[in-house]
């Protein structure tokens, strides 16, 4: 097996987007690569062909490289539903709830078995992997559990670059603070040092870079430069800073505490419009469109919702003329009552909605997670526009929405409804994630809310190039790659 693995002294150093870039490289030069992480913990997932749940991050490194995403590519993801309580996926299905404590006492001891066969697996399938860590490899509380970073090293006898992000500050104290935490044979591993996200004159470094190799015996193979445009979907919710805050349009979209899938928030930057996250009702009174995002705990922030006065902010917002799009959970919290007998979803009981939908939502046991290709039947405003077109994405939820009263279906599938629409067609709820990434569907969507606005939408952009292409381009300008590829005898 060739492997190369890439760490990070913490979390949102930019390990995600290296190896995405990292796999587009050797893709490029008719290397079958395939990216690998063995235990992911992510509110931002998507569903791979076969109908499995895994990390957004490693679907975007499957299409860097140019394969077809599977489970084995991330066999452990935890999706965090409260502060101590996360769900386990495994191989890309439901498997529990774990809080913190019975994870590691009960799951951990076997977790060893199921990453080592995955590896195994694309070991076999694939010329080399790109595996990327998760957070820091020196928390020493948890080296003996940790399979995400050096054991999967070396199961995998992977070379590693530690990457460090500067935009933080207290780099060369993170980057040597971290190998001298190694144990000896796992520190041996680490082949090259990667400075990330470096904003200005790289020239500059030059002391502290001969200071780094000097004293950890480690070379330095780059140094990346910082950039806000990359256009590419971030791994954890430190990303929804990078949106765009003023535009001549505004989305204001609810911050909620478990918000998941926020990646479907990330087209919107390419478009023009201002993004307010609300964490206040008055911040939704501008509002041309407010977005409510999905939700791992979808009866616990509409209460937050609620408890905030954020909810009694959305209805007024509809009232003065905003539209509403509900994507997933957000789309249950618009109706009228999420009922929950078992309790599947939080405590058993009924939770009334927000009402702007006269849709019910049943929570029930089994999550249901596939591909998804809908066509717009909706006729209100909002929607008009489009119907009759489709719309591909991916569904990831649990429950089953049925609509009554004076709605309408907005979007279905397979003679299925998978979203509805008020009488008026001012609010929309969907099931369907990545609607937004749709080229078409978004840009209609902003021309109804420039022109409701009485202005005049901004000429439509020619795709241009690939981001993953340009990101690629950046970063194989910034690291010695000739150095790389021969650490994995390339």
């Amino acid at each position: 097996m060739r492997a190369l693995m890439v760490q990070g002294t913490a979390s949102h150093v930019g390990k995600s987007l290296l190896c995405a870039a990292l796999c587009r490289s050797f893709a490029r030069r008719g290397v079958d690569v395939a990216p690998f992480k063995a235990q992911n913990m992510a509110l931002n997932s998507c569903v791979t062909p076969a109908g499995e749940e895994i990390a957004r991050a490693q679907c975007l490194q499957a299409r860097a490289a140019g394969v077809v995403p599977t489970a084995d590519m991330n066999p452990l993801l935890l999706k965090p539903k409260g502060d101590r309580v996360a769900e386990l996926i495994v191989w890309g299905r439901h498997h529990a709830d774990y809080d913190a404590a019975a994870y590691q006492r009960e799951f951990l001891p076997r977790a060893g078995r199921i990453v080592a066969e995955s590896l195994a697996r694309l070991g076999r399938e694939h010329e080399l992997l790109v595996i990327e860590g998760a957070g820091s490899p020196a928390e020493v509380n948890l080296m003996d559990r940790d399979v995400a970073n050096m054991r999967t090293a070396r199961w995998a006898d992977a070379a590693v670059l530690l990457v460090g992000d500067i935009e933080r500050g207290g780099i060369f104290a993170s980057l040597l603070g971290t190998l001298d935490l190694l144990p000896s044979e796992d520190r041996a591993r680490v082949a090259g040092l990667v400075v990330n996200k470096f904003r200005g004159d790289p020239d500059l470094l030059g002391d502290g870079l001969s200071f780094l190799e000097h004293r950890s015996g480690v070379p330095v193979l780059g140094v990346v430069p910082y950039r806000r445009d990359l256009d590419l979907p971030q791994e954890d919710s430190l990303g929804l800073d990078l949106l765009p805050r003023r535009g001549a349009v505004t989305v204001a979209v609810p911050r909620l505490p478990h918000m998941a899938n926020f990646t479907d928030l990330d087209p919107l930057g390419r478009e023009g419009v201002g993004v307010v996250l609300a964490e206040r009702p008055e911040e939704l009174a501008a509002a041309d469109l407010v977005l409510l995002p999905g939700s791992k705990n979808t009866v616990a922030d509409l209460r937050f919702l609620c408890e905030t006065g954020l909810a009694e902010g959305i209805r007024r917002a509809r009232e003065r003329g905003a539209f509403v799009l509900g994507i997933c959970g957000g789309y249950q919290m618009l109706g009228a009552r999420l009922s929950d007998p078992e309790g599947v979803e939080d405590a058993p009981g009924d939770t009334a909605g927000l009402g702007l939908l006269d849709v019910t939502t049943r929570f029930q046991p089994g999550k249901r997670t596939r591909p998804s290709v809908a066509r717009v039947v909706g006729e209100g405003e909002l929607l008009a526009p489009l119907r009759g077109s489709e719309v591909a994405g991916y569904e990831i939820h649990l429950g089953r929405t049925s609509m009554e009263g004076g709605t309408r279906p907005a979007f279905e599938a397979a003679g299925e409804a998978l979203g509805a629409e008020s009488a008026d067609g001012r609010v929309v709820g969907t099931y369907l994630h990545g609607l937004l990434e749709d080229r078409a569907f978004r840009r209609r969507l902003v021309e109804v809310l420039y022109r409701r606005r009485g202005l005049v939408p901004p000429p439509e952009e020619e795709p241009g190039q690939d981001p993953l292409d340009r990101w690629t381009d950046l970063v194989e300008g910034s690291l010695d790659l000739g150095r790389i590829r021969a650490l994995v005898g390339l």
